[in-house]
């Protein structure tokens, strides 16, 4: 990952110790305060009984990007609860990107919208979510 894609170490740390991001293929495009980017395509074991990309997976992508997006200060945030919303079929080979925007801050807790789409711009899922920045420091 190229380091100008990330605006702070720690989302940068952050990333490179997520396992399950990675072992999912995904890939961020930018992180910053408030705002992140993240890609993933789909693949063939991602697939539902239907042959459309299983939701947990979508849902994964949209929680990593809202995970960048939410880790602004040196103290750990965790996503604290989350709505979605699939609105559109994703398929294999489809190329899904997540963008995550900060919509609320208060005190200890954040509200971010997340938008997951298709390389030709067609909505698949879209997800509100709830932080709590826990006070615990980074490791």
């Amino acid at each position: 990952m190229d380091d100008d894609v990330y605006a702070t170490d720690h989302t940068r740390r952050m990333i490179a110790g997520d396992a399950a991001s990675g072992a999912l293929g995904m890939r961020v495009v930018r992180a910053e305060p408030g705002r992140a980017v993240v890609r993933m395509t789909v693949r063939s074991d991602m697939l539902n009984g239907f042959a459309v990309a299983h939701g947990g997976f979508v849902f994964a992508l949209a929680d990593t990007a809202l995970a960048l997006a939410c880790n602004e200060t040196e103290a750990v945030t965790l996503v604290a609860g989350a709505d979605i919303a699939f609105l559109s079929p994703a398929h294999e080979g489809d190329e899904l990107e997540a963008v995550a925007e900060r919509r609320a801050f208060e005190g200890r807790s954040g509200l971010y919208d997340v938008r997951v789409s298709t390389g030709d711009g067609r909505i698949v899922a879209e997800l509100r979510g709830r932080t709590r920045e826990t006070g615990m420091p980074r490791p």
